[in-house]
């Protein structure tokens, strides 16, 4: 069975950053390498939250969700 996670990572201008992927160990090195654009400025990242799904779609979803309005509000009050 696949895992999917939704992870959040404090990146060192203090912002939050949203993401998902199947295999964390992987993308967290990648991120931590710049080779994702949308932290590479903002090195190093320092994992914060991880919710792992066993379904794609509602990991996905659920990522979606924390990059609205509301989804960010909640990501504050309760993830971080």
């Amino acid at each position: 069975m696949d895992a999917w996670t939704v992870y959040l990572v404090r990146c060192s201008d203090d912002s939050i950053y949203v993401g998902c992927t199947s295999d964390f160990v992987r993308r967290k090195k990648e991120h931590n390498t710049g080779k994702v654009k949308s932290t590479q400025s903002r090195l190093p990242v320092v994992l914060v939250t991880q919710i792992v799904f066993h379904d794609k779609y509602k990991a996905y979803a659920f990522e979606k969700y924390l990059k609205t309005g509301s989804g960010r509000a909640f990501l504050n009050k309760r993830l971080v």
